[in-house]
């Protein structure tokens, strides 16, 4: 992803200005982290924690674009989406989440998002995203953009509603796809800004939700819904 400039024109014959985003994630210390890598290219104009302050916050400051994770309290990304088509359908989003699962791709970019990249882009690669999703450019990672090629090309059958995946919650969900990949408990909670111990309390719902009775199930499990 190169190329593009983070900036909107600004009244003739004055210079560009650097495009307005916010902020959607419900972890403080991720967004401060987001912030103090594009800061300097484009204009933090706001950030939410939740569904509710998210839509609030755009409608207040219009953005350019949107940084929105897919998993937050409230409804999750795909119910600010939903909103945001009545209150503010020009603003454009770009999800920015953990999760690299087909359904959570599919589901943000049917409901209006203009790409979606994982929380392990780089900080310039990131303000490029931003300046092509203005521009009207939709950006996916590299194996994201496979899901959505397989999907709309009707190769890939995305279950909209999964009946033992409805059973967790969005944090369990994050959750289960990493331990489900091989990350130690440590690992996950580094990923997640949570506790060992929280993560280890989540491990445990989970398998109990799914009727599992280990890890190695677990990873059988999800890769079966090809959600790692």
């Amino acid at each position: 992803m190169t190329g593009s400039d983070p900036t909107t024109p600004g009244p003739t014959g004055s210079e560009p200005m650097p495009l307005r985003v916010v902020l959607v994630d419900d972890h403080a210390m991720f967004r401060t982290g987001v912030r103090s890598e594009v800061a300097t290219s484009v204009d933090v104009v706001g950030e939410a924690g939740d569904v509710d302050t998210a839509v609030e916050v755009i409608a207040r400051s219009r953005p350019d674009v949107v940084l929105l994770d897919v998993h937050l309290p409230g409804g999750g990304g795909l119910e600010v989406l939903r909103r945001l088509s009545t209150t503010a359908p020009e603003v454009r989003c770009l999800a920015l989440s953990v999760s690299d699962a087909a359904e959570d791709v599919i589901g943000v970019i049917r409901a209006g998002a203009r790409g979606y990249v994982t929380k392990t882009i780089s900080g310039h690669e990131l303000v490029d995203a931003i300046g092509r999703v203005a521009a009207g450019d939709a950006v996916f990672s590299p194996r994201l953009a496979g899901f959505v090629l397989d999907a709309f090309a009707g190769h890939l059958e995305v279950a909209q509603v999964d009946s033992d995946l409805d059973r967790l919650t969005e944090r369990e969900r994050e959750v289960m796809r990493l331990i489900a990949r091989g990350y130690a408990y440590k690992e996950v909670a580094r990923e997640l800004f949570i506790s060992p111990k929280t993560v280890e309390t989540h491990v445990s719902s989970v398998l109990r939700k799914l009727q599992l009775s280990s890890r190695h199930e677990l990873t059988r499990w999800a890769n079966d819904r090809r959600l790692i």
